[in-house]
């Protein structure tokens, strides 16, 4: 792994940590619950993409820099936001979004890395993007935002496509990684501003 997608996955764990710890935050969780759920957050879809392409042990086994930027940002977090409450109402939504786009381009990264097809490539980058935020909206009891009508996955996939594209096209993977990540998060951006969603599937049945 090249020091730039090294630097984009420790950045991509301390968004993640944040948005866990956001949350955490918002549900008055003592300082061993803010600890796990940023956890989670962070290292979950990566460990379970890890664990679906067999590359055991899991990353953050193996490199223990992961837990410690979890635990910093944890620290961070509870020394200088004391009053979750008062964070701008979309602060966990736009946290979440960086921490995807930057997560999703890490998990196509590795799946092409050890030479998996196009397609299920972007399907690691699409677990590895949502698994954590699931795990994370599980355990505060709130439908995950992946399953909401709000465009969450779709930025996801599309991330993924560009990067994938962009790579079999010849581009550099800096390049690549750049596009991919700025495809994901104006698409997630632009859905939490604007509201946007995919058409709801509905089926109503008719009174007799």
């Amino acid at each position: 792994m090249s020091q730039w997608i090294y630097f984009f996955d420790l950045c991509g764990t301390a968004v993640f940590a944040l948005s866990g710890a956001l949350a955490a935050g918002k549900h008055r969780m003592d300082p061993f619950g803010v600890i796990v759920l940023a956890s989670v957050t962070a290292i979950g879809g990566g460990s379970i993409r890890d664990a679906l392409i067999g590359a055991t042990p899991v990353f953050w086994i193996r490199d223990p820099n992961y837990m410690l930027v979890i635990l910093a940002t944890v620290i961070i977090c509870l020394v200088l936001v004391r009053k979750p409450h008062k964070l701008p109402p979309r602060s966990l939504s736009i946290a979440d979004a960086f921490g995807l786009a930057l997560f999703t381009v890490i998990g196509v990264e590795k799946s092409l890395l050890l030479e998996l097809s196009g397609m299920v490539a972007v399907v690691m980058g699409l677990i590895t993007g949502v698994g954590g935020g699931i795990i994370r909206d599980l355990l505060c009891r709130q439908i995950p935002m992946v399953l909401r009508t709000e465009i969450y996955a779709t930025a996801s996939i599309v991330g993924g496509i560009c990067y994938t594209l962009s790579i079999f096209v010849g581009m550099d993977s800096m390049t690549s990684m750049l596009i991919a990540m700025f495809s994901t998060l104006i698409i997630r951006l632009s859905a939490i501003r604007w509201h946007l969603s995919l058409p709801a599937f509905d089926l109503k049945t008719k009174r007799i």
